[in-house]
C-alpha cells in the first residue's frame, strides 16, 4: 500500500479554517463522506470517540486521526492543511497545522495498522512536514505524499 492510494486529490483541503479539534474533526468527515458510505455525523462520531482515547496529535504539528467503519471497502486517507494551527492535545503540546486522517474497514484492523505506521513515518520527516506547509494545490500535495512512498535511492 502506497500513500497515493490511500489519498484522492478529492481529498485534500488547503488552508482550511478551524478553530478547534472538534471543527476540524468536522471538517475532515465533511471531506471523508464525499468518498465514503457513511455520513459526516457517523464520522465525526467516530473521530471524536477515537480521541477520548487519547490524541492523535503524533507531534511537530501533525495529527493523524483514524477511525474504523462499517461498509468502507479500502484505506482512505483525507489530508487537510490548516490556514492557523489549532490545540490538539499533541504529544509534544504543540499546535497542529496539518492533519491526514485515516478511515479504515471495520474488519482489516492489520491493514488500518499498517497504513498508520506508514503516514506516521512519512510524517516524522522535517522536510515532508514543511513542503506540505509550503503545498498551493492538492496535486502537490498528492505528488509529495506519492514521491515519499516511492522507491528509496540506496
Amino acid at each position: 500500500m502506497d500513500l497515493g492510494e490511500l489519498l484522492d486529490t478529492g481529498a485534500i483541503t488547503l488552508r482550511v479554517h478551524a478553530a478547534s479539534k472538534r471543527q476540524a474533526l468536522n471538517i475532515v468527515a465533511e471531506i471523508a463522506a464525499r468518498h465514503l458510505p457513511a455520513t459526516a455525523a457517523e464520522i465525526t462520531s467516530k473521530l471524536l470517540a477515537r480521541e477520548t482515547l487519547g490524541s492523535t496529535g503524533v507531534g511537530h504539528g501533525v495529527a493523524v486521526p483514524h477511525a474504523r467503519l462499517k461498509g468502507v471497502d479500502r484505506m482512505h486517507g483525507v489530508f487537510v492543511q490548516l490556514d492557523a494551527p489549532i490545540e490538539f492535545g499533541a504529544v509534544d503540546e504543540q499546535p497542529v497545522d496539518l492533519i491526514f486522517a485515516l478511515l479504515a474497514p471495520a474488519d482489516h484492523p492489520a491493514e488500518h495498522l499498517r497504513a498508520l505506521a506508514k503516514v506516521s513515518r512519512a510524517l516524522r520527516q522535517a522536510d515532508l512536514r514543511e513542503q506540505l506547509r509550503q503545498a498551493r494545490s492538492a496535486d502537490a500535495v498528492r505528488a509529495l505524499m506519492v514521491r515519499e512512498a516511492g522507491p528509496k535511492a540506496a
